[in-house]
This record gives C-alpha cells, sequence and structure tokens, in this order.
C-alpha cells in the first residue's frame, strides 16, 4: 500500500529537450530552466479511494459489475450527511440499530441519492503501523440498509469499511465461522454501491448541510480509483 513520488527537476529536462528533441541550448527561449515532472507510483486502493462494484466481485445483481470509470458521476456528488460512530470501540461493528439511533437523537433523515459519511475518528491513525489494524467497521445489515434508503455513495474515515482484516482472519478461524469475513464489502456482490475508504477530516464537517463531490480517476477497468474528497458548505 506504499505510494511513491519521484520529482524530476527542471534541470533534468533541459537533458531530454537537448538530446531527445534535439533543440540546441542556443535556442532555449531566454530564462527557461526546463519543465518540473513527476512520477507516481501506487496502487489504487492506497490512498483515500473509492470502491467500484467490481472490486466486491465479478458480478453484482446478476450483472456484469462495474469498474470504476464505469460508475455514474451523478453518484459522485451530492448531498451529505455525517454519521458520528467514533464512540464505537475498535472490532465491534456498526450496527443499524446503531445508525438509527444516531439520526433520531440528531432528528436526521437520510435521503435517496445522499452521500453518508461515517465517522469513527480513526484517521488519527492514519500514517501509522496501527492504520490497518484499528477500527470498528460496518456490518453487513448496516450497510444493506443504507443501500436500501437510496445511498449509492457511502464512505468512512478508516483504513476499510469492514472491521480490521486482521481481527476478521483471526476471528474467522477462532469461530470456524466463514460469514465474517468481508461481510460490509460482499454486500456489493447483491447490492449495487460503492464506499469510500481513508477518508479524512470528518471532525470539521456538521452532520449535514453541505455537499460532497468523490470523483475518481477516470482508470479503465479499475476496481477502484484515488479520489480528492471534498466537502462544500455555503
Amino acid at each position: 500500500m506504499r505510494v511513491k513520488v519521484k520529482h524530476k527537476p527542471h534541470k533534468k529536462a533541459r537533458w531530454l529537450i537537448r538530446y531527445f528533441l534535439g533543440l540546441p541550448y542556443r535556442l532555449f527561449p531566454k530564462g527557461f530552466t526546463g519543465w518540473a515532472d513527476d512520477y507516481i507510483k501506487m496502487g489504487v486502493h492506497a490512498t483515500t479511494h473509492i470502491d467500484a462494484p467490481w472490486h466486491y466481485g465479478p458480478t453484482c445483481e446478476g450483472k456484469p459489475a462495474k469498474t470504476i470509470d464505469e460508475v455514474p458521476l451523478d453518484w459522485c456528488f451530492g448531498e451529505g450527511l455525517v454519521i458520528d460512530m467514533k464512540h464505537k470501540p475498535d472490532f465491534e461493528a456498526i450496527t443499524v440499530e446503531d445508525i438509527q439511533l444516531f439520526l433520531k437523537r440528531e432528528n436526521l433523515e437520510i435521503q435517496p441519492n445522499m452521500i453518508v459519511l461515517i465517522k469513527t475518528g480513526r484517521d488519527k491513525y492514519m500514517g501509522t503501523p496501527e492504520f490497518p489494524a484499528k477500527g470498528t467497521g460496518m456490518s453487513a445489515a448496516a450497510t444493506d440498509w443504507l443501500i436500501d434508503q437510496g445511498v449509492k455513495v457511502m464512505g468512512i474515515d478508516q483504513w476499510g469499511w469492514d472491521l480490521p482484516l486482521p481481527y476478521l482472519v483471526e476471528q474467522a478461524k477462532k469461530t470456524n465461522n466463514p460469514d465474517l469475513f468481508w461481510e460490509g464489502h460482499l454486500v456489493g456482490v447483491d447490492k449495487e454501491y460503492c464506499h469510500i475508504e481513508q477518508l479524512t477530516n470528518l471532525d470539521a464537517l456538521p452532520y449535514s448541510g453541505f455537499k460532497v463531490a468523490v470523483f475518481p480517476l477516470k482508470i479503465k477497468g479499475a476496481s477502484a480509483a484515488p479520489a480528492r474528497v471534498v466537502a462544500m458548505l455555503e
């Protein structure tokens, strides 16, 4: 999941222009130092990103699952809603009841096509070895319920949508239960939806009254794409 960025300085381009393009130095524009360039090596799930249905499985609702370039852009812009689950301890899944109690207490209502953001506070671990191993996570039932409210895109501010993967593996082996692993993601095999992982700064938002833009890079055939997720407040 590492991201490598290599910055190429302006002066490196001088050599390329001279020898690759064949332009003599004497014909360089006055004051021209060359162009800067950069190289990025990363996986599509390595940073804040949005998962396409193809990530969860090759089919969705009995049809070929959408890859990230096939996800409609109108799914990726809309009214936002924050659901505060910071009180949930590590390794305890978020339930339908948890979400409904929060909505009732704050007098909030989920509308179709909202972008729902689950706040866990685990973004404080981003960039540390603890990040993938800490967190709560969405249960299959809670994921399913959000989809049934008309939500196509949802997101979370921890490493993954589910309970931490090392914990899920440990519990699956301990209990001999094949239904534990990746239960939130796998809802997307039966019901079409996308989720964002590794969000940050949800504490800066009110619970409602803002819009969210989460446009992914258009990578043909990809299971996900990095995205700069932006909240806009009037």
